[in-house]
This record gives C-alpha cells, structure tokens and sequence, in this order.
C-alpha cells in the first residue's frame, strides 16, 4: 500500500472564489496536474458559477 504522503491521487479540497465559504472535495492525478488545480463550478450559496481553486 502506498504512503499517503506519496498517493499519486491524493484527495484536495476545492474553495470558491466568491469567498462564501463553500467547498467540493474531488481527486486529482498529481502526475498530469502538479500544479494546483481551479475548475468554475456552481457555487449554490452565491447562487452562479464561479471559480474553485485547490486549497492546501
């Protein structure tokens, strides 16, 4: 079983931009985006779509 520290899809926690507060938690492959990851997707609480970005 691998280590979590080395978990190629390691779990992370998507923030809104529209600083309501709200999250969605999602899986990605660290091997196709090491870099932080920002997907626009419904914010129910600022009632549109808005960004979410990876928060660590």
């Amino acid at each position: 079983m691998a280590k979590p520290g080395k978990d190629l899809r390691p779990i992370v926690r998507l923030r809104s931009t529209a600083g309501t507060g709200y999250t969605y938690v999602t899986r990605k492959n660290r091997r196709n985006d090491p870099e932080r990851l920002a997907l626009r997707k419904y914010d129910p609480l600022a009632r549109r779509h808005v960004e979410f970005t990876e928060s660590r």
